[in-house]
């Protein structure tokens, strides 16, 4: 996911700034994302342990740039309500079908130029094309991270 959030589409096409931020929420829409299809195709619950290591991830490199137990708690309690707050509603659809919610897009990316119609619709698009390409993986590959997502 990390790769993903690093696709040069976000930051030359959409122009969204290239920071940490931007990628850690990129990160959650992309784990959101996968997290619907996997509740969408298998019963089986998702392992708590990719979740675990995201969060663990951001928390380490927080820590690393310097920010101190203080800062990092408080960041990473924000960090998990905006995380739920994607998963919750960037499927404005019904059951099976994904729609992006353009609401939950703008909400989180409007300092970063994400007003302009068009450049909404691309994202918009990109998380669509996402979800179908998950959707079409096999969830051992996709559970695995093995995702070669080309956009």
């Amino acid at each position: 996911m990390v790769n993903l959030s690093r696709n040069i589409f976000f930051y030359q096409n959409i122009g969204l700034k290239d920071k940490l931020e931007t990628r850690i929420l990129l990160i959650f829409l992309h784990l959101s994302i996968i997290l619907i299809v996997n509740k969408i195709k298998s019963k089986v619950k998702f392992p708590q342990k990719i979740y675990d290591n995201v969060f663990m991830n951001i928390e380490y490199h927080m820590r690393e740039i310097g920010h101190g137990d203080v800062t990092v708690n408080k960041e990473m309690k924000n960090l998990n309500k905006i995380f739920y707050d994607i998963l919750l509603k960037i499927n404005k659809s019904k059951k099976d079908k994904f729609t992006p919610n353009q609401i939950v897009v703008k909400k989180y990316f409007n300092d970063q130029n994400l007003l302009n119609n068009e450049k909404l619709s691309k994202m918009l698009n990109y998380l669509d094309t996402f979800y179908n390409y998950c959707f079409e993986l096999d969830l051992k590959i996709m559970i695995k991270g093995d995702l070669k997502f080309k956009y």
